[in-house]
């Protein structure tokens, strides 16, 4: 995966922007608000047409084109995947309805020219992105861990996108018919048929994600343990809310504390058991008005020399353990994609002590295609800045280079 030329107009500060992209790193350097951020959400956003930080895509558009007849966002990006060129456009505009000023959003994607869903991007254009916020991930709810993982999958195979989107249309209808049978206390029977499609969805989501996890954690652990020199030693813990032989009625949706490989459970178990144990906790559910066991309920742990970071773990251990899962799954998709990942790191020296500054700018030094941002170029040694690209950011503008 190589990203060769990105076009954007109107989206975030930048009004208008043309440039080319080279392989190894690109280090964009200039103060805060200038767009270096900015830069970096955009090309993120080509991979599944979702932001990192917007709550509405509305707020990708530039606030000065607001006022115009038809405001808009466009994004154009030509990248080389296995060899071929390919080319994703998207754009995000807002069309006045109806004669009171309303408007709403309409998002279009264009792939090779043609127009295609944003399902359609799932898989095409691959990125793992580190920001400070990031740290939520460990130090956050387990939905953050949860949103992390689903996106990484998503990337390595389209087929679970669909997936989870299906399986969240069932919860959804779910847990609407458990409120109402809390507020009317009619016939259970109702659910039978819903119990089926969450187990069938339920059993392949819970299933993809032990494995990946699994195979995840053998990149990260490995690449965790360069960046502190051997002294700490990381693992991946997947809590499922449910596993087969658990007490559903006990842990009434908790997440489980177990290391057990559950790709060693076949998926017809896992969907047999995860519908017996609904029927089992099928009065609580109703009492709550909600359903308590399924992967929407799962949790992902941080164990760094067997502490859980979540509870215990220090900014800069959160911090090297963070870093160290992006670079974990750039490996992770190269091995199932057969592409490296374009990597993206905002901020990313900031908070590390020199030794693991040192050993990670080593580690990017080698690397396919990285693109970091700084306000302070001295924080990069004088050897990786002699073989990166190097660009100032200023108002929306790439200025020439200052090398």
């Amino acid at each position: 995966m190589l990203l060769s030329h990105l076009s954007l107009t109107n989206f975030r500060n930048f009004a208008r922007l043309e440039t080319d992209f080279q392989n190894g790193s690109t280090i964009l350097v200039g103060a805060n608000a200038q767009g270096k951020t900015s830069l970096l959400e955009a090309i993120y956003y080509l991979a599944g047409a979702t932001s990192p930080h917007a709550a509405s895509d509305r707020q990708l558009i530039n606030f000065l084109t607001l006022k115009e007849t038809l405001p808009f966002a466009r994004i154009v990006a030509e990248f080389h995947l296995q060899g071929r060129l390919q080319r994703i456009e998207i754009r995000i505009v807002l069309e006045p309805v109806g004669p009171f000023g309303e408007v709403r959003m309409k998002k279009e994607i264009l792939i090779n020219g043609l127009k295609k869903r944003v399902s359609d991007l799932s898989g095409l254009f691959n990125v793992v992105m580190f920001l400070p916020q990031d740290m939520r991930i460990i130090e956050g709810s387990p939905e953050a861990r949860r949103r992390s993982l689903d996106f990484t999958l998503t990337q390595a195979d389209p087929s679970y996108a669909v997936t989870r989107l299906e399986y969240a249309k069932v919860l959804s209808q779910r847990n609407a018919l458990l409120k109402q049978l809390q507020e009317r206390n009619s016939v259970q029977d109702e659910l039978a048929f819903w119990d089926e499609q969450i187990a069938d969805h339920g059993a392949t989501l819970m299933r993809a994600r032990s494995l990946a996890l699994s195979e995840l954690e053998e990149f990260t652990s490995t690449i965790h343990s360069q960046l502190t020199r051997s002294r700490e030693r990381l693992r991946l813990i997947y809590q499922p809310s449910y596993l087969p032989d658990s007490s559903p009625k006990d842990q009434l949706g908790l997440p489980l504390e177990t290391t057990i490989d559950m790709s060693s459970i076949s998926w017809e178990q896992l969907r047999t058991g995860l519908k017996s144990a609904l029927q089992s906790t099928r009065k609580s559910e109703i009492q709550r008005g909600m359903t308590l066991l399924g992967p929407h309920r799962d949790d992902i742990r941080f164990h760094a020399n067997a502490i859980d970071l979540h509870l215990y773990g220090s900014r800069g251990q959160n911090r090297t353990a963070m870093l160290a899962a992006k670079l974990g799954e750039t490996e992770w998709l190269l091995q199932r994609r057969g592409d490296r990942p374009v990597l993206l790191l905002d901020e990313v020296l900031a908070e590390l002590d020199q030794d693991r500054r040192d050993d990670l700018l080593s580690r990017l030094e080698s690397a396919h295609q990285a693109i970091l941002t700084s306000a302070d170029l001295s924080m990069f040694t004088d050897t990786f800045q002699k073989k990166a690209t190097i660009w100032q950011i200023s108002e929306g503008r790439i200025l020439p280079s200052i090398q």
